[in-house]
């Protein structure tokens, strides 16, 4: 299993997680953002489908502020999607928890992103390939609805997400024309 990880407030970010996904991105790629408007903390995922919708972006994109995929839906969306684009390969977009010190990380992997494993629920897997932003720590009891958790933070990382998918899928077109 491969991982990259950058924290959204380095420059060049975008680049580092834009480079290890040009492997995995291609015309037959979906994008599937998980997470709900109803929670700051959650809406890491249809902020970063809304952005790339309003950016023009070439690819499928599932799951946005007035369209969210959550764990009330995901399992009739992703039959959905999957009946839509049955080969296509999926890249899975989520909020997460994780250390204090690593809030502000963004992480694209080589697997599936787990939605809802943080708050303790069991939902289906999503993509062969993710995209993870740790939003607050795993410590907080209140998970996900801490008022701790700034929209300016969810906001700065769903650009540098967004920018890495459409530098991600610049690298690759330029390696076809090339």
């Amino acid at each position: 299993m491969k991982r990259v990880k950058a924290n959204y407030k380095n420059p060049l970010s975008y680049y580092d997680i834009a480079y290890f996904l040009k492997d995995y991105i291609d015309k037959n790629t979906i994008v599937v953002c998980i997470g709900t408007d109803r929670c700051i903390g959650d809406c890491l995922g249809p902020l970063v489908g809304t952005l790339l919708k309003e950016s023009n972006f070439p690819l499928p994109v599932y799951g946005t502020i007035s369209e969210p995929i959550h764990a009330l839906n995901i399992d009739k969306r992703l039959d959905e999607i999957k009946q839509l684009h049955p080969n296509n390969h999926i890249i899975g977009i989520d909020a997460c928890l994780g250390d204090s010190d690593s809030i502000g990380e963004i992480q694209a992997r080589d697997y599936p992103v787990h939605p809802g494993k943080g708050v303790g629920k069991s939902l289906p897997n999503v993509g062969e390939t993710s995209i993870i932003g740790i939003v607050d720590s795993n410590d907080n009891d209140e998970i996900f609805n801490s008022t701790s958790i700034r929209l300016s933070l969810i906001f700065s990382m769903a650009k540098v997400v967004r920018d890495s998918l459409i530098h991600a899928y610049y690298l690759y077109n330029n390696e076809i024309i090339v």
